[in-house]
């Protein structure tokens, strides 16, 4: 048996669960949230509902399974732990989960806000929309700290 193999494949595939479960809910959420501003809260509730269950059913394995994949195959390859690439690799993916973690919290917060509307007929309340904006803005910073660890994963470069 190859463990070489088996383990980069699931690092590969655990890394493609993890970015694109992420960037496919973020998608969808930002698509249900414009559909809000004309008085779609169903949407918004549906969906976020939706996300929430995503990350908890692909991203929260894919993020502990990605460190202990790459790990195994750092191991493996004989590589230090120490590597410069390593380091910021870590370094990008403490960024990505320090982001993240909120986002989970502030997609139940909006699924609950947008129950709670649909119940009472009303539209999103202003407190909703505050929360989307700063799960936006996390997104930003986890999506371009997961780039960068692609990047240092294909390259591979002595940084320091």
């Amino acid at each position: 048996m190859d463990w070489y193999f088996i383990a980069k494949y699931a690092h590969i595939l655990c890394s493609t669960v993890l970015f694109g479960t992420g960037i496919g809910t973020a998608f969808q959420m930002v698509w249900a949230m414009h559909l809000a501003r004309k008085d779609r809260v169903e949407t918004v509730h549906s969906v976020a509902s939706g996300v929430v269950i995503a990350d908890w059913i692909f991203t929260t394995p894919a993020g502990f399974l990605q460190p202990a994949t790459g790990l195994w195959l750092i191991w493996l390859q004989g590589w230090s732990l120490w590597e410069s690439w390593l380091i910021v690799t870590y370094l990008l993916y403490i960024i990505a989960l320090i982001c993240w973690l909120p986002v989970v919290h502030l997609q139940i917060r909006i699924r609950e806000l947008a129950r709670d509307a649909l119940q009472n007929g009303t539209p999103l309340p202003g407190h909703a929309w505050r929360l989307y904006h700063i799960w936006f803005a996390l997104g930003w910073p986890a999506f371009i700290a997961l780039m960068g660890v692609f990047w240092l994963m294909v390259t591979k470069p002595v940084l320091f």
